[in-house]
């Protein structure tokens, strides 16, 4: 364990994911989101590769007992990927990524009903003021037919929320997928099915990108990889419980990068309803480390000394 390089290893993953949700927003507008879809899923595939080699893993890493349910996160999370992508093309970076920081306390509700985790009235009442939060971030966007952006932000806003929705439910088979699986092939099968779906979106037409868009949709995936990787490592090398916190940084990347390269200043409604949900979401990760050292006391005690 070395909490340092594990917290360097998350900001890293971070800012590789808010880098590529960037210049995936300076492209949105040119390309079909099948087409981005495709780059960002296939050439994340080497780094992956390479990492796996590199750790003298191939090809153990990718074998797998459980198509199905790889079958089953790849739709959900490619799905999840599909709404994100297009709402980077409707909303400012920072609005799009405070809108995914839903994804975490639908992941608790989820828990509850698909996993049948005991969720304490601590965490529920964490998620209704995260929800909260996340009211306030859409509150401009509810009904805002008046401004002449109002109805392409709304659309924005909806399809943000829904790709939060997805990445939940994907993270539920992910966490099913690891009692099993290792994780070179939950990244990989992921990576590879969605390349496939974003490559059949083909057939609906594609762009011939240029040479600097190639390259940049090469740069896309290559980020995703990279911050995958390193966001593996950071849990390799730090409690979860300390790590994921960090998650929250990806706001003050988007924040910076969507000054500088699109020159964005995030609206008052946004950061506080950002505020709100990272602070709830702060909370349930800090709960569940709580209750996770707790059930670790009562397997140490043994059944004779559980009251």
């Amino acid at each position: 364990m070395s909490p340092l390089l594990g917290i360097t290893c998350k900001l890293l993953s971070a800012l590789a994911f808010t880098l590529m949700s960037g210049a995936i927003k300076s492209i949105s507008a040119r390309y079909p989101i099948g087409e981005i879809v495709f780059a960002r899923s296939f050439f994340a595939m080497i780094p992956l590769l390479i990492w796996l080699a590199w750790r003298a893993e191939l090809p153990a890493a990718l074998k797998t007992g459980n198509l199905r349910g790889h079958l089953k996160r790849g739709i959900m999370g490619s799905t999840g990927m599909f709404c994100g992508f297009a709402a980077l093309h409707f909303l400012p970076l920072s609005e799009a990524v405070a809108i995914g920081y839903a994804a975490p306390l639908v992941v608790v509700v989820l828990a509850a009903l698909i996993l049948k985790e005991r969720v304490r009235i601590y965490r529920w009442s964490a998620v209704a003021v995260g929800f909260l939060g996340v009211l306030i971030m859409l509150s401009p966007h509810l009904g805002a037919t008046a401004h002449p952006l109002g109805s392409a932000a709304t659309i924005g806003a909806a399809r943000g929320l829904g790709g939060a929705f997805f990445s939940a439910f994907a993270s539920i088979e992910v966490r099913q997928l690891t009692e099993t699986e290792r994780t070179g092939a939950i990244v990989f099968y992921f990576m590879m099915l969605t390349s496939l779906l974003g490559l059949s979106t083909s057939l609906l037409g594609w762009t011939a990108p240029g040479w600097a868009d190639g390259l940049l949709m090469i740069l896309i995936g290559i980020l995703g990889g990279l911050g995958q990787i390193f966001l593996v490592q950071a849990y390799r090398y730090g409690d979860a419980s300390l790590i994921a916190p960090f998650e929250y940084s990806t706001m003050l990347w988007a924040v910076a990068i969507g000054w500088f390269w699109f020159g964005e200043w995030p609206a008052q409604t946004i950061l506080l309803g950002a505020v709100i949900v990272i602070g709830s979401g702060i909370y349930v990760i800090l709960r569940e480390h709580q209750l996770g050292l707790a059930r670790r006391a009562q397997r140490e005690a043994g059944p004779s000394r559980i009251t």
